[in-house]
């Protein structure tokens, strides 16, 4: 089997690699043998794969986080060999380099077509350079499930859900800082399979110098969190700009809250609302509505349209910029 590293073909010839006129799967997130079998079966007999192999254990952006691993060479290598040794005219190549690298390989190697796994990146495809790279360069692309069907994306969902509970750690019982809070607010988020952005909430309550907490929630993704992974993202389809608010595939975490609130029989008044990111402007019109009384926030949305409305209803709003939070 014959394999490619780009920080050798960086500096050298790319005609080991172009002369093949290889479709070109970029480097997934992990999926089954039975997924990548699907694949090669319906790429390869059309020609040569060049397949991406991340160096990261994770796609970029979401590092540690267990619904999204990066596949790995050994976890499909039986199947390349296989290929390697069958009949067939084409072969697979594996390619391996960080991710932060797409773009280049992309500038300067020749593809008949590129596929890219749903799950594979963070913010929405085509706000990424590699987006723009493939339409300069006139190379078709496909987005595809990192799935076999509907059964395997849920399956993995229920699969992989008990190990990202594990690492978000439970509440104390203990009297909180805003920055502690917020910092809670930042691990729920994790939880979410939403790779556009992952928001995270938690309610509490003031008690003398600090606060108690009292729920924390995520933007879950609907109906089953690998929906979006396995039919396609709503904002990637629609090629929706940012802050866009007529598609995307998650409840808001500050929604979900008022929803968990309501069916856990959690009075709100009087509590604080902290979150990662500054509510919609439609989800502040229903914010209003509650009797939570203040609002903190780490990252601006929708050029702070929200918080006038929030002065405006008397609502207290207010930022803190925290380690990561810039």
């Amino acid at each position: 089997m014959k394999s490619f590293d780009w920080g050798t073909l960086a500096f050298g010839s790319k005609d080991r690699v172009n002369t093949l006129r290889a479709t070109f799967i970029a480097a997934p997130r992990e999926m089954s043998q039975r997924r990548f079998t699907q694949l090669v079966r319906e790429y390869l007999p059309k020609g040569n794969i060049v397949l991406g192999i991340a160096k990261e254990d994770f796609i970029e952006g979401f590092e540690g986080q267990p619904q999204f691993k990066t596949l790995q060479l050994p976890d499909i290598q039986e199947i390349i060999n296989k290929v390697d040794t069958s009949t067939s005219p084409f072969k697979i190549y594996p390619l391996l380099y960080f991710q932060r690298e797409t773009k280049y390989l992309l500038k300067e190697l020749d593809f008949r077509r590129a596929v890219f796994i749903n799950g594979s990146w963070k913010y929405s495809f085509h706000t990424r350079e590699p987006f723009y790279v493939l339409i300069n360069r006139k190379i078709p692309y496909e987005l595809v499930s990192p799935f076999s069907d509907e059964d395997e994306a849920r399956e993995y969902e229920a699969a992989v859900v008990g190990d990202i509970e594990r690492l978000v750690n439970g509440p104390k019982d203990k009297i909180y800082t805003d920055t502690e809070l917020l910092a809670m607010a930042e691990i729920a988020a994790t939880q979410s399979f939403d790779n556009s952005f992952q928001t995270g909430a938690v309610l509490a309550k003031k008690s003398g110098l600090g606060y108690r907490f009292l729920l924390s929630t995520f933007n879950r993704v609907v109906p089953y969190q690998t929906y979006a992974m396995h039919h396609g993202a709503s904002r990637e389809k629609n090629f929706s700009p940012p802050h866009d608010m007529n598609h995307y595939d998650a409840v808001h975490a500050e929604v979900e809250m008022i929803i968990q609130a309501g069916k856990r029989g959690i009075d709100l008044t009087g509590t604080t609302l902290l979150i990662n990111l500054l509510f919609c402007p439609n989800c502040a019109r229903m914010l209003i509505e509650t009797d939570i009384d203040e609002f903190v926030y780490v990252h601006d949305h929708s050029n702070s349209y929200a918080i006038a409305m929030m002065e405006a209803a008397g609502k207290k709003i207010r930022r803190i910029v925290t380690e990561t939070g810039v």
